[in-house]
């Protein structure tokens, strides 16, 4: 059973999440903070060292949410490709999916903590390294079961796969057109199917 006080801390930091993954670390200022939560500065600081470490709980939070969605489209299906269809057909409707977050969080808070923020941008880096190592495992699976063939190491070609996904995550939100995501899914299907399948 949760006590008061852990009950307190979950709520700001599922409060605050959206909130630091659409404004960023510097933009996100602590009247933001209490108009969403409807606490005090003392309150949200009774429960947290400081803005940083709010940020980074906040991050973990988006990001944790992410790679349990990850983890069920890559789990569960009997084939590495049937495990490859449900990832791209997750990132379809990626737009959908981060709307509660704020937007992606390995886009926003990656490009934002980059330039002000060391520890949230290493925090960001460890999640992409973790989505690729992944979709890296199925493809080695796959590659053992001798249900498909690469033309790469499985790493190489996870990092060169979701880099395209991210891309067009990023054109999407930049140009605020989801076709960017769309066309880039259809074609990464193709590209799985007639590069890897067997």
């Amino acid at each position: 059973m949760t006590t008061k006080a852990e009950r307190t801390t979950a709520y700001i930091i599922e409060t605050v999440a959206p909130i630091f993954n659409k404004h960023g670390y510097e933009g996100t200022s602590m009247s933001d903070l209490t108009d969403a939560t409807g606490l005090t500065k003392g309150a949200i600081y009774g429960n947290f060292e400081n803005k940083e470490a709010l940020s980074l709980a906040a991050f973990e939070y988006s990001s944790t949410k992410l790679l349990s969605a990850l983890d069920d489209c890559l789990s569960g299906e009997s084939s590495a490709l049937k495990q490859l269809s449900k990832l791209t057909s997750f990132y379809k409707h990626y737009d959908e999916f981060t709307d509660d977050l704020g937007g992606c969080p390995v886009l926003n808070v990656g490009v934002d903590a980059n330039f002000n923020n060391r520890l949230l941008a290493s925090a960001c880096r460890e999640t992409v390294h973790t989505i690729e190592g992944k979709i890296a495992l199925v493809l080695e699976n796959g590659v053992r079961n001798n249900e498909i063939k690469l033309p790469v190491p499985p790493l190489q070609f996870a990092k060169q796969l979701f880099t395209m996904i991210q891309g067009a995550v990023a054109m999407a939100t930049i140009c605020n057109d989801r076709k960017y995501l769309i066309n880039t899914v259809a074609y990464l299907d193709v590209l799985i199917s007639r590069e890897i399948g067997k």
